[in-house]
């Protein structure tokens, strides 16, 4: 088939939408497909349409729909269109889940965001990630913690600097934060965070090489979201053997499960540092969010997700 798959993030971005389209759009090639990643559509012609977001890609969605009626149509909603956009911008955002055949949900919790009529139609694919070619031995003198994401709202993206602003003096915790800024206002912010607080370090954008470098050093990765449609950090965590505190939002939650014991209340950095601290000091807790992690794992192999897209076509086709 000859596939669109239409995606906001424009070429060279690495945020998290044009990272998902490139992954995506070599799991369809690797199944025989023909894709084409794009930013517009301009009515070309194809068979099948994948759209990342209802919202942003709302006006693509439309002129696809009514330029080739009957033709499938997969949207996938991310975590601005299941708890933002479908609430502040409602009319386009619910008219692309109505033109759509299939919905695809990054997490097992995103159908509730949904109205009732359309959930018959949601597919969860959970975003998969590459194992470490091996662990490294940690840092002696420091419990390193990773935050990897860019320096925005959602991600509320200081939060792990400032739980580890008033830890005692003899904690080792410290923050290694990977991500670039969204607009200058942030970056003034991490900045003025690290000339204040010797336990964090914003490191900016760096090839995602550097990033997997210091996942096989680090103890815990930090997930500190206000709103997630299912973070492809989370897997890239687990299944690098890196143990997650995360809030306590449905993204989270969806993907590590009810039952993980290593969540804290969204935006609350005195919660946070008590759940870090207990990390650092209590090698049975830290072996609970290990071992919860571990079991995880079988559901973000690129096996499942390449068998999860061609399951999804099968329906289709």
């Amino acid at each position: 088939m000859r596939v669109i798959l239409i995606t906001p993030a424009p070429p060279r971005s690495r945020t998290g939408n044009r990272t998902t389209a490139a992954r995506w759009a070599g799991i369809l090639r690797d199944l025989g497909h023909r894709v084409t990643i794009t930013v517009d559509y301009g009515g070309e012609p194809c068979d099948l349409m994948v759209a990342l977001h209802a919202w942003r890609s709302a006006d693509a969605v439309a002129a696809f729909a009514e330029r080739w009626p009957g033709r499938p149509l997969i949207i996938a909603l991310t975590g601005t269109d299941l708890y933002k956009f479908i609430r502040s911008h409602p009319a386009p955002s619910l008219r692309s889940i109505a033109l759509a055949d299939r919905l695809v949900t990054l997490h097992a919790l995103a159908y509730r965001e949904i109205p009732p009529e359309h959930h018959a139609r949601v597919r969860v694919i959970h975003q998969s990630a590459r194992p470490l070619p091996r662990r490294l031995p940690p840092r002696a003198r420091r419990f390193e913690v990773v935050v990897a994401g860019h320096l925005r709202e959602e991600k509320d993206p200081l939060r792990a600097a400032y739980a580890v602003r008033d830890v005692p003096a003899a904690s080792r915790l410290f923050v290694a934060h990977y991500g670039g800024a969204h607009g200058p206002d942030w970056a003034e912010a991490a900045r003025a965070e690290m000339a204040t607080n010797p336990r964090y370090r914003w490191l900016g954008e760096v090839p995602y090489w550097r990033v997997r470098q210091a996942y096989a050093r680090a103890r815990l990765m930090v997930v500190s979201s206000r709103m997630e449609g299912g973070a492809n950090v989370v897997s890239e965590a687990v299944v690098a053997g890196l143990p997650i505190v995360g809030s306590d939002i449905p993204g989270n939650v969806g993907l590590l499960g009810e039952d993980y014991p290593g969540y804290y209340p969204v935006e609350d950095s005195a919660a946070l540092r008590a759940v870090l601290l207990r990390c650092e000091s209590d090698p049975d807790f830290y072996r609970s969010l290990a071992t919860a992690c571990a079991e995880r794992a079988p559901l973000f192999t690129p096996a499942r997700e390449r068998e999860a897209w061609q399951a999804l076509l099968r329906e289709l086709a």
